[in-house]
């Protein structure tokens, strides 16, 4: 079940022997003795932690949930695999960076060009029981994201934290209570049909996000999308 990066595995290793991951495990494991569809694949839980490895981060973009329909959650917040239709809130995400650099929609949602390049695309919870939203709530893995935030944001280099969304915003606020580093945090509502419109559409995020990174002398994103063929195993 876990497979990271190994500068994520460093940091999290006490994390993962904590008798809640271990409760968590064994409730995952329970689910598919019990032959519940899980999402994402296995192979895939922590594929954020792969493609953006600790020291490369250079944005957090925070999601809820994966998608929980099939062959939609690949383990990247907002990002569904190579050949999968759209989702709507990523379709309005591709319609805000049209209006804010012009870079034209993708019909392809794979966005594991952003993550490589430093945008580290994680969700609360990082599993999902097939077709039932927010399933796998308060079983841990809040607790689990919790601790990989508290260990970007306690980074001496400044990194872009995006919250879309209220559930986004309440997971986040606590973590910047006490601390003094020169981190952004930019807040929109969620990119959904439902919210879109009362200010995610204008917010310009993406070009806030590259001109803190190059204020911070960083390489900013390149925010178009390119066709990776992942490796799945």
């Amino acid at each position: 079940m876990v497979k990271f990066d190994p500068s994520w595995k460093q940091q999290l290793m006490d994390e993962m022997q904590q008798p809640y991951f271990l409760e968590l495990r064994k409730f995952i494991a329970k689910e598919k003795e019990e032959q519940k569809i899980i999402y994402p694949p296995e192979s895939l839980i922590f594929n954020a932690f792969v493609q953006t490895p600790f020291d490369k981060v250079k944005v957090v973009i925070m999601g809820q949930d994966p998608y929980h329909g099939p062959g939609q959650a690949h383990g990247l917040s907002f990002s569904v695999p190579e050949g999968i239709p759209l989702p709507p809130s990523l379709k309005n995400i591709y319609l805000e960076l049209q209006q804010d650099l012009g870079i034209l929609p993708s019909k392809e949602g794979c966005l594991s060009s952003w993550a490589t390049q430093g945008v580290m695309l994680l969700n609360a919870t990082l599993t999902v029981r097939a077709g039932e939203p927010k399933s796998h709530y308060g079983r841990g893995w809040e607790r689990f994201t919790d601790a990989v935030i508290s260990k970007l944001v306690n980074r001496e280099d400044p990194l872009v934290f995006v919250l879309w969304g209220k559930s986004a915003q309440e997971k986040l606020q606590h973590a910047f209570k006490d601390q003094s580093k020169a981190h952004a945090v930019l807040t929109a509502p969620h990119p959904s049909p439902f919210s879109a419109h009362s200010g995610f559409f204008g917010c310009r995020h993406f070009s806030k996000i590259n001109a803190f990174l190059e204020k911070w002398g960083k390489t900013p994103i390149d925010w178009g999308i390119r066709n990776v063929t992942e490796n799945l195993v």
